[in-house]
C-alpha cells in the first residue's frame, strides 16, 4: 500500500498534503484545547475574531500568487525562479499588510462588535498576523508547485508545535487575556517562514536567491493571476473565510467562540479535498498523467473514516474543551460533516476545470455558492443562532454539487447525440460513394501528385536482356 502510494505522484502529494493538514489540526486541537482551559471564553472569542479577520484580509490580499507559482515555477530557471519567488513574497505581503490597515480603520465603523480593533496596537496584532498567513499559505505553494510536499509537511509540523509550546509558555507565565493568544498564533508563524526562506527554499532549488530586480516584469504576471485564479480563490475561499466574521458580527465574539472551535473541527474534512485538488493541478502543470476519477477516489478513501467519526463521536469531541462547547455545536458540526460531501465535489471540479483552462465556469460556479451560502448566513443567523451558518453552507454546497451534475449530464447527452448523429452520416456517407471522374479519350494519363509520371512500355537499353536471340530493331 505505501509503495503504491510511493509510485503515484498524485497520491504520495495528497497524502503529504493531508497529512500536514490533519497534523496540524491535531495539534491545533491541543493548542484550543490549552486556550480552553487556561482563557476566559469572551478572550478565546475576541482572539479567534481577530484571526478570523486576519484570515479574511489574508485571502483577499494575497492576489492569487499561490496559483501562479503553480504555473510558472516547475519550468523557468534557477534566476527566474528566484525573481517570481520573492516578487511573490513581497508583493502579496505589502498588499496585505495595507489591507489590514483597511480593514482596522473600518471594521469598527461597521460592527460594533468589532471595537477591540479600535487601537494601535490591534491594528498592529491585524497586520502581523495577516502578513504571517500570506507568507505562509505562499511558501506552501512553493513546495506544492514543485510537488515537494514533504517540505510543507515539516514547515507546518514545526509551525503547529510552536504555537501550542508558544501559548503554553505564555499562560502559564500569567498572560491570560487574547493578547496570548494572538501572540503565540502569529510569532511562530513568522519564525518558520523566516526560516524556510532562509534555509528550506535553496534545498529546494539550489542557487535561489532573494532577488528583487525584476519586480516591475512580474507586474504583468500578477496582473493576470489577479484577473484569474484570484476571483476564482476569492469566490471559493471566501465563505469559510467570513463566515465567523459574520457570526461574530450578528451574535458576538462569545456565540463565535462556540462556532470557531466546531468549524476548526469540521475543517479536517474541508481540507482534505483542497489538498487533493491542489496536488490534481500541480499534477497537471508538471505534464503527468492525472485523472480525476482518482482524485476522486483518493478524497473518498481519506475522508471516508473521519466523516464517520465525527457524525457519531463529534460531540464527546468538542466536549474535550469544555462541555459548553459540546452543547453548543454539537448539533452544528452533525451538518458540517454533511456538507463535506458535496464540498469535495465542488473542489474537485473546480480543479478540473482549471487545469482545462474553464476558468470563467469555476468562477461562476464558485461565486454562486459564495453567494448563497453568505446571504443566507446573514438571513437566518438571528433566528436559528450558530447552527444556521452550517446550514447555509450544507445548502450552497449541495447547490454547487447539483449544477455540476447537471452540466456532466448535459454533456454526456449532447455527446451521445452527436456521436449517433455522426455514426448515421458517417455509415451514409460510406455507402454512397462520389464516382470516379471519367478521363476523356486520347488524351495523356494524368499524373497523380506527388509521384513520378509513369514510364513507357518500352524499356531503355541498358535494361534490356542479353540474350543472343536479341535483334536491333
Amino acid at each position: 500500500m505505501l509503495k503504491a502510494v510511493g509510485r503515484d505522484s498524485l497520491a504520495r502529494n495528497s497524502a503529504l498534503i493531508m497529512a500536514s493538514t490533519v497534523g496540524t489540526s491535531g495539534l491545533g486541537y491541543l493548542y484550543w484545547m490549552v486556550a480552553a482551559r487556561e482563557l476566559p471564553r469572551p478572550a478565546i472569542g475576541t482572539a479567534t475574531a481577530l484571526i478570523s479577520a486576519a484570515t479574511v484580509v489574508s485571502m483577499v490580499a494575497n492576489l492569487g500568487l499561490g496559483h501562479m507559482f503553480i504555473q510558472r515555477l516547475p519550468e523557468t530557471g534557477t534566476a527566474a525562479w528566484s525573481r517570481i519567488v520573492s516578487a511573490g513574497l513581497l508583493l502579496g505581503c505589502s498588499a496585505t499588510a495595507f489591507a489590514s490597515i483597511a480593514a482596522a480603520l473600518v471594521l469598527p465603523r461597521l460592527a460594533g462588535n468589532f471595537a477591540f480593533l479600535d487601537g494601535f496596537t490591534a491594528t498592529a496584532a491585524l497586520v502581523a498576523t495577516a502578513v504571517a498567513l500570506t507568507a505562509s499559505m505562499l511558501l506552501d505553494y512553493v513546495f506544492v508547485a514543485h510537488r515537494a510536499s514533504q517540505g510543507m509537511l515539516w514547515r507546518n509540523l514545526a509551525l503547529a508545535a510552536g504555537k501550542v509550546l508558544a501559548l503554553a509558555g505564555l499562560t502559564a507565565a500569567g498572560l491570560a487575556s487574547a493578547s496570548a493568544v494572538v501572540l503565540a498564533w502569529t510569532v511562530p508563524s513568522l519564525v518558520v517562514s523566516a526560516y524556510t526562506l532562509r534555509w528550506s527554499l535553496p534545498r529546494l532549488r539550489p542557487g535561489y536567491r532573494p532577488a528583487v530586480a525584476g519586480l516591475g516584469t512580474e507586474l504583468r504576471h500578477v496582473r493576470g493571476s489577479l484577473t484569474g485564479h484570484h476571483l476564482i480563490n476569492l469566490a471559493q475561499a471566501g465563505p469559510s473565510a467570513l463566515l465567523p466574521v459574520l457570526v461574530t458580527a450578528r451574535l458576538g465574539a462569545a456565540e463565535n467562540a462556540h462556532f470557531y472551535v466546531a468549524w476548526m473541527t469540521a475543517s479536517v474534512l474541508f481540507m482534505v479535498s483542497p489538498a487533493v485538488a491542489s496536488a490534481l493541478y500541480a499534477e497537471r502543470t508538471n505534464a503527468a498523467g492525472a485523472t480525476l476519477p482518482r482524485a476522486a477516489a483518493v478524497t473518498l478513501v481519506v475522508i471516508g473514516v473521519p466523516a464517520a467519526v465525527l457524525f457519531v463521536a463529534g460531540g464527546w469531541i468538542l466536549g474535550l474543551f469544555s462541555p459548553a462547547y459540546a452543547a453548543a455545536g454539537g448539533l452544528l458540526l452533525k451538518i458540517l460533516v454533511l456538507a463535506a460531501i458535496p464540498d469535495a465535489i465542488t473542489n474537485l471540479a473546480v480543479a478540473h476545470w482549471r487545469s482545462l483552462g474553464e476558468l470563467r465556469r469555476c468562477l461562476w460556479l464558485n461565486v454562486l455558492m459564495a453567494t448563497a451560502c453568505l446571504t443566507l448566513t446573514w438571513l437566518w443567523l438571528p433566528s436559528f443562532g450558530i447552527e444556521a451558518a452550517g446550514l447555509a453552507w450544507l445548502t450552497g454546497q449541495t447547490l454547487g454539487a447539483l449544477l455540476i451534475a447537471v452540466n456532466a449530464g448535459r454533456r454526456r447527452l449532447v455527446r451521445f447525440v452527436f456521436c449517433g448523429f455522426a455514426r448515421v452520416f458517417g455509415y451514409a456517407a460510406r455507402e454512397r460513394v462520389a464516382p470516379r471522374p471519367r478521363r476523356p479519350r486520347g488524351g495523356p494519363r494524368p499524373a497523380a501528385q506527388g509521384r513520378p509520371a509513369p514510364r513507357s512500355r518500352r524499356p531503355s537499353p541498358h535494361s534490356r536482356p542479353r540474350s543472343r536471340s536479341w535483334r536491333v530493331p
